[in-house]
């Protein structure tokens, strides 16, 4: 008895042994101590915000109107003298237009026009990148994303005269101010409104050729000032909200960056942060904030996202020739390649289900939007871009296994997904047909030339297609399509797309852009859209880097 008893007894001390060593081995940090220097070398490139003073351009009115974007214009009122000149008591309430989309600190005075100041002022504020964002209530509020997004502000102003300064940084190009309180024995007025708006943006791109066509210039124009306002500390989704670093943004930005203000310290430092802050498995983190300290925003971990960082490491490493940062970090993106053969079967296809259920499949902004095809492509096409990382930094011999498996997942891409008969690629049970399916299969190269061109010109006349959402996946279909070489459509997209933004009077481009619903929003209350969205920038990638076909 007393046998058996030690020997049980040394059988689950060896068991608490063995369990032990394998989850101290489970939570070792796969990047060890590289993780504290990337995360300093991130801090070194933090770079210093270009501040200027901009000041209101004119007082308007709103005016509803069905044929302006969100039912909602504006019109020129009174001059702004009359703002600086006269009682705000009288007025209570303005609209001040800055003339453009800005990024920075709102400030105005307020100054006794007559009588002792006795009591303190109250306003209400309200910051809009449109004018419909000042015109629809907030209340009550019925988005999925916090209320708190939405850019009003109560304000009390104890001493008068003073200077209000509004320490929440603002994304807007009109501001409402409102007064809720005063004193019946004294009268005031508004002085000196102004934003000190700040970016990283620090130089003056290059001109476009005098003959380009008017509308190419103004998205040029648009787009730069998109990506201007973006480029913060780190390159944010959206000035207004969000306001933080994910991969997938940083992608793009980075593009557009690369062919304009050339500010590539700040792709640099995201990179290294991205790193920094990845989990104790290696794997990346779909977005990741700076303050109070940097972190990752825990459990959003992206699969196509994890993907993309390759892909922007590799354009960084061409763009940059910076081979050192491009080794430093390529542990990253071995990991990540790791990560998309732990899902390859046996036959070549990704195992979709197990993926959906362990990542957030983003992709695009489209509930409906099947993404079994979308992922097969993104990664044949991660794969690709990563063994050409791989190349340049003399590491082939590290993804020896790479080219045969890219040849395997492509051959199984076309038997399982390829419909000869429409010449398009099919996604999941129901063999949905989609723009987000033909685009990565196209940037993949898994169709000969005439194949990619034939699913990119079927699917614009397919009726039943599932739309892209948002520009993100828009932005693939302009690369896909001159991919393909179908230059004059690649230009008749963007120009169509992103020159309906501007047709509706976008002075930055927007988070989402449906043609057919100036309202949709993926949180459900159209406000609390970013109006100034980095991943609408990249038409100034295109524009800039082909100018052959936008030029």
């Amino acid at each position: 008895m007393k046998t058996n008893y030690l020997k049980n007894s040394i059988a689950i001390f060896f068991t608490i042994l063995a369990s032990f060593y394998s989850t101290k081995a489970i939570c070792q940090d796969v990047y060890g101590s590289s993780r504290k220097q990337w995360l300093s070398i991130a801090e070194e490139l933090k770079p210093n915000l270009t501040k200027t003073v901009e000041t209101p351009q004119r007082i308007v009115s709103l005016v509803e109107d069905k044929s302006s974007f969100q039912g909602w214009k504006t019109v020129s009122g009174e001059p702004l003298t009359d703002l600086y000149e006269k009682s705000f008591k009288e007025k209570k309430t303005v609209i001040l237009d800055f003339g453009k989309h800005l990024t920075g600190y709102f400030s105005f005075k307020v100054t006794p026009l007559r009588g002792t100041p006795d009591a303190p002022l109250k306003f209400k504020l309200i910051f809009g990148e449109v004018p419909s964002e000042i015109a629809t209530p907030f209340d009550p509020y019925k988005g999925d994303l916090s209320r708190a997004w939405l850019q009003d502000e109560i304000i009390t102003v104890m001493d008068v005269p003073s200077t209000v300064n509004i320490s929440r940084r603002m994304a807007f190009r009109y501001v409402k101010i409102e007064l809720l309180g005063s004193s019946q024995y004294y009268d005031f007025k508004i002085e000196q409104a102004q934003c000190t708006a700040v970016t990283s943006a620090n130089s003056t791109p290059t001109a476009l050729n005098s003959s380009t066509d008017v509308m190419i210039k103004k998205i040029d124009s648009i787009g730069l000032n998109t990506l201007k306002e973006c480029m913060q500390t780190v390159y944010e989704d959206g000035p207004k909200r969000d306001r933080r670093l994910w991969i997938g943004d940083l992608y793009l930005e980075s593009l557009a960056n690369s062919y304009s203000f050339k500010n590539h310290d700040l792709t640099k430092r995201c990179l290294y942060l991205l790193a920094g802050l990845s989990d104790q498995n290696g794997y990346l983190v779909g977005t990741v904030f700076e303050t109070p300290e940097p972190h990752p925003q825990s459990g959003q971990h992206l699969l196509d996202y994890s993907f993309l960082y390759n892909v922007t490491l590799k354009e960084y490493l061409t763009a940059t020739n910076d081979y050192e940062t491009a080794k430093s970090l390529w542990p990253v993106a071995k990991k990540q390649i790791e990560i998309a053969q732990s899902y390859v079967l046996p036959n070549g296809m990704m195992d979709f289900e197990k993926a959906k259920k362990d990542w957030w499949l983003f992709f695009d902004w489209n509930e409906a939007l099947d993404r079994q095809t979308a992922l097969q492509g993104l990664t044949i096409y991660t794969l690709k871009q990563t063994y050409e990382l791989a190349k340049l930094l003399k590491k082939e011999d590290e993804l020896k296994e790479i080219p045969d498996l890219i040849k395997k997942m492509s051959s199984a891409s076309k038997a399982n997904l390829y419909d000869k008969k429409s010449g398009l690629f099919t996604s999941g049970d129901k063999k949905q047909i989609s723009y987000a399916s033909q685009i990565w299969m196209v940037l993949a190269n898994v169709t000969t030339p005439a194949e990619a061109q034939l699913a990119l010109k079927n699917i614009t006349n397919h009726k039943d297609a599932v739309i892209p959402g948002a520009p993100y996946l828009y932005h693939f279909f302009i690369s896909a399509l001159i991919e393909s070489g179908l230059k004059a459509e690649a230009r008749q997209a963007l120009t169509t797309y992103w020159g309906g933004m501007v047709a509706k009077g976008a002075d930055t481009f927007w988070e989402v852009y449906n043609p057919n619903d100036e309202y949709l929003s993926p949180y459900h209350f159209f406000p609390i859209n970013s109006y100034c969205h980095a991943w609408s920038c990249t038409p100034v990638y295109f524009i800039r880097k082909y100018p052959e076909i936008f030029q």
